[in-house]
C-alpha cells in the first residue's frame, strides 16, 4: 500500500511544482496573443467551471450536503466573474474598459474567500441547503446583471489595484491565506484516507493558488498572466469534478476541503477511507464470529478517539483505526466450537486462542501492504506493560504509545460486553480495574485519556451502545 503510494506522492509533488516553476522562469517572458484567443479561451474556461458548480452543488443537494452546496456555490460565482472577464475582452464585444481587470483580479480572492466559509460549521447542515442555493443563485445572477451593465457603463465599475502594487500584494496575501487554510485541510484529509481523490484536491487548490499572483502581480503582456488562466482552470477541473464524484458514488461526503474528518470516520466508513479490502476482512470476521467482528469495531472506535484526544498525526490516527479494527483478525483461525463456546475456555483451548495474534500478523503479512506499525497493533495489543501479557511478554519499552492506546480499548469493551458465560461488567467497574493496573499493566495517560473519551460522551448522551 505504502509501496505503490510513493511514486504517486511523487508525481503530486512535481504536479505542485509546475505552476510555480513556469511562473518563475518564464512568467515575466513578453508575449503578444491576440483579443480572440483569451476571449475564445476564457469562455472554455468558464464553461469548464460552470460544469464543475452545476454538478458538484446537484451532487450536494441530493445528498442534503451544505458545505457540497457551499463549495458549488462558490464555483459558481467564480464561473460568472470567469464569463464577465471572457466577455469582457477589448476589442471583441466592447471597447477597453475595466471590467476585465476587475472580475480576472476578483475571480480567486472572492472565490477562495466563499470557499473557506465551510469552516462554519451552520453552513454544513442539511438545513442550510436551501437557503445557500437561493442565495448564492441569486448572487449569479447579481453579478452576471451588474456586470452587463458595467460593460455598457463602465464608470460603475470600481477602480482595480494595478499589477505588484501594495494594494495588489495585500489582496495577494490575504487570498493566499484562505487557500492556505483549503490547502491545509484538504492535506490532513489526504493524510487520514490516502485517496487518490482528496490528493487531487489537494492539489488543484494549489494550482488555484498559483494563479492568484499571476492575476494580481502580471499583465497581459506577460506570459505569467496567460498561464494563470490554465492554472484557474485546471485548479477548479481538479477540485470540483472530484468532489462531485465522490459525492455521486454515494460513498463519504465531501470532506476534503471541510477538513473536519476523524479517526471514528474512517471507521465507521471503513471500506470508503480504508478500502474494501478491509471491508472484506471484516465481512469474513463476522461470518465467522458475529461478537468478534463488533467487538473489533467497537475496540477500533475506542483507540481512534483516544488518538484524537491525545493529538496523534492523522498518519497515525489511520495506522490505529486499521490496527483496531484487525487486532483480532486472527480468529478467523480459531475452530469454531472454542470460539462460540458458551462457557470459560480450558487451558488448552486458551492455548489455541492466544494463537490469534501470531495468526493475525501471519495474514498480514501474507497480505502485504500493511505499515510497521499495523503489524505491531495486532501483534502486541495483548501485551502489558510489567511483561505479564503475550504472546512475547513484552514489557514498557517495547510498547508504543499506539499499542497501549489499543490494549486499553480492547480491555475496557471486553469487560463491558455480555457473554455466554459472564454478565457484563458496569463502566464504573471496568474503569476501576483500569485504573487500578495504571502505570502496572496499563499506560496511565491512556486510561485517563478513555476516562475523558467516555466522561465527554455520557454527559452528551453519545455513548456507544454495547
Amino acid at each position: 500500500m505504502r509501496d505503490r503510494g510513493v511514486p504517486i506522492l511523487a508525481l503530486a509533488a512535481t504536479a505542485a511544482v509546475v505552476p510555480p516553476a513556469l511562473l518563475h522562469f518564464v512568467g515575466r517572458n513578453k508575449v503578444l496573443i491576440g483579443g480572440w484567443i483569451h476571449f475564445g479561451g476564457v469562455a472554455v474556461g468558464a464553461g469548464l467551471a460552470t460544469a464543475c458548480a452545476v454538478a458538484l452543488t446537484v451532487a450536494g443537494a441530493r445528498q442534503r450536503d451544505g458545505h457540497a452546496v457551499l463549495v458549488g456555490c462558490a464555483f459558481s460565482v467564480m464561473a460568472a466573474l470567469l464569463c464577465l472577464h471572457g466577455l469582457a475582452t477589448p476589442g471583441i464585444v466592447v471597447g477597453f474598459n475595466g471590467v476585465v481587470g476587475f472580475t480576472g483580479g476578483a475571480t480567486l480572492p472572492v472565490g477562495g474567500a466563499i470557499l473557506a466559509l465551510g469552516a462554519l460549521s451552520a453552513l454544513r447542515r442539511p438545513s442550510a441547503v436551501r437557503p445557500l442555493l437561493w442565495l448564492f443563485g441569486s448572487g449569479v445572477v447579481l453579478v452576471l446583471g451588474l456586470g452587463v451593465a458595467a460593460l455598457a457603463d463602465p464608470s460603475l465599475v470600481p477602480s482595480v489595484p494595478k499589477p505588484g502594487s501594495p494594494a495588489a500584494w495585500t489582496t495577494l496575501v490575504a487570498a493566499l491565506v484562505f487557500y492556505a487554510l483549503l490547502f491545509w485541510r484538504a492535506l490532513r484529509t489526504f493524510r487520514l484516507t490516502r485517496r487518490r481523490a482528496d490528493l487531487i484536491v489537494a492539489l488543484g487548490i494549489v494550482w488555484l493558488a498559483a494563479a492568484l499572483p499571476a492575476a494580481l502581480l502580471l499583465d497581459y503582456r506577460e506570459l505569467g498572466w496567460w498561464l494563470g488562466h490554465c492554472f484557474e482552470i485546471v485548479g477548479i477541473a481538479a477540485v470540483g469534478f472530484t468532489v462531485a464524484l465522490d459525492l455521486r458514488r454515494g460513498t463519504a461526503r465531501s470532506r476534503p476541503l471541510l477538513g473536519d474528518l476523524k479517526g471514528a470516520d474512517l471507521v465507521a466508513e471503513e471500506e470508503a477511507f480504508l478500502g474494501s479490502h478491509i471491508r472484506a476482512l471484516l465481512v469474513a470476521l463476522a461470518e465467522k464470529d458475529t461478537y468478534t467482528e463488533e467487538h473489533t469495531r467497537r475496540v477500533a472506535l475506542r483507540a481512534v478517539q483516544i488518538g484524537d484526544e491525545l493529538g496523534l498525526t492523522p498518519e497515525r490516527l489511520r495506522d490505529l483505526a486499521l490496527g483496531g479494527l484487525l487486532h483480532d483478525i486472527g480468529k478467523l483461525s480459531v475452530p469454531d466450537e472454542i470460539l462460540r463456546k458458551p462457557g470459560p475456555l480450558t487451558e488448552d483451548e486458551f492455548t489455541v486462542v492466544r494463537r490469534h495474534v501470531s495468526s493475525g500478523v501471519a495474514l498480514l503479512h501474507e497480505l502485504g501492504g500493511f505499515a510497521t506499525t499495523v503489524h505491531q497493533l495486532v501483534g502486541r495489543h495483548h501485551e502489558r506493560l510489567d511483561g505479564s501479557g503475550y504472546p512475547d511478554g513484552r514489557q514498557s519499552s517495547d510498547l508504543s504509545l499506539d499499542v497501549r492506546i489499543l490494549a486499553v480499548c480492547d480491555v475496557y469493551d471486553a469487560l463491558i460486553s455480555t457473554r455466554v458465560y459472564r454478565a457484563a461488567w458496569s463502566h464504573e467497574r471496568a474503569m476501576a480495574l483500569l485504573r487500578e493496573g495504571a502505570g502496572v499493566m496499563f499506560d496511565a495517560t491512556c486510561v485517563e485519556a478513555l476516562d475523558r473519551v467516555l466522561a465527554g460522551e455520557r454527559s452528551t448522551g453519545l455513548a456507544v451502545a454495547v
